[in-house]
């Protein structure tokens, strides 16, 4: 099956700075993607590389088979981007800029979808309303709307949620799962790492334009994160056959290292027998932000 987004040796430099360096990625038709990395790492280049912003220094770029720069017209038909910043033209209504949008891909009749996507945006009551008295994030649904004007079966959200209230937030992750079920392919850059391992099957970290991780979600975060076991003491003591999974002590309450949930009842055993008493007992589940950081210091 011919990968949705895939590229190969991507390489950009600007004079001294390597913004990528050889990156080598395929993600399949109707998954959704997260492509993760601090500032700097490379994401927006790389993004701006698919849409065409951009021009690689070295290696290729296809979207659904369509090499970026040889086949660009068709490569941009299938390609929706919702860019990181707030750019649009404060001479239009919403309804006249998805309009002209339409236009930019040769659609004439595409009102219908046009107000479904009013619709379903939230912005169906600002539809004639000129887009420099929209607030910012009713600006972003309208860079949301103007992705998915033409119906692109490949979709870049580039920080999408970045400052948007919860609310718009909810409305639309609920619209992009209903787009990915319908087969759509979705490609996440955003910092609410939350989301991408709430949304994302599979996870890409970027750092300094190398790849430093590449794996399904549940995967990296079974094989990186560690699980811990909180407890409340009394008497506030840990019996020195626990000592080595020591991570963390403030007062009576003790943090453990956790290779495996069957070992909560050997835990629990060594303070019965050292006459201690749990008085209150939780267990840290691993998340994509811990295992980030991890990622993050070790490259």
């Amino acid at each position: 099956m011919t990968p949705a987004i895939r590229t190969v040796g991507l390489s950009k430099h600007y004079r001294q700075v390597h913004a990528l360096r050889g990156v080598d990625l395929a993600i399949e038709p109707g998954e959704f993607f997260a492509l993760l990395g601090p500032n700097g790492a490379g994401k927006t280049t790389f993004i701006s590389i698919l849409a065409g912003l951009a021009r690689a220094s070295s290696g290729r770029a296809e979207v659904m088979g369509c090499d970026v720069v040889r086949d660009y017209r068709q490569a941009r038909r299938l390609l929706g981007v919702v860019p990181q910043e707030l750019v649009f033209d404060p001479f239009f209504t919403v309804r006249e800029t998805l309009r002209f949008q339409s236009g930019y891909y040769g659609l004439r009749r595409n009102d219908d979808w046009i107000d479904a996507l009013l619709e379903r945006l939230g912005l169906a009551d600002k539809a004639d309303t000129n887009m420099r008295r929209l607030s910012g994030g009713m600006k972003r649904r309208v860079l949301v709307a103007q992705a998915l004007v033409h119906r692109p079966p490949v979709i870049v959200l580039d920080e999408p949620t970045a400052g948007v209230d919860v609310e718009l937030r909810q409305s639309l992750w609920a619209f992009i799962r209903e787009l990915n079920r319908q087969g759509h392919t979705i490609l996440l850059t955003t910092h609410y790492l939350e989301e991408a391992e709430a949304l994302c099957s599979r996870v890409a970290m970027l750092k300094e334009g190398r790849i430093v991780a590449l794996e399904h979600t549940e995967r990296l975060l079974t094989r990186e994160a560690e699980r811990r076991l909180e407890l409340r003491l009394a008497p506030p003591r840990l019996p020195p056959a626990l000592q080595e999974r020591l991570i963390e002590c403030r007062e009576d309450r003790f943090c453990l290292r956790l290779n495996d949930y069957a070992e909560i009842e050997l835990i629990l055993g060594r303070l019965r027998e050292a006459g201690v008493r749990v008085e209150e007992l939780s267990v840290a589940q691993p998340d994509l932000e811990e295992v980030f950081l991890r990622l993050m210091r070790r490259a």
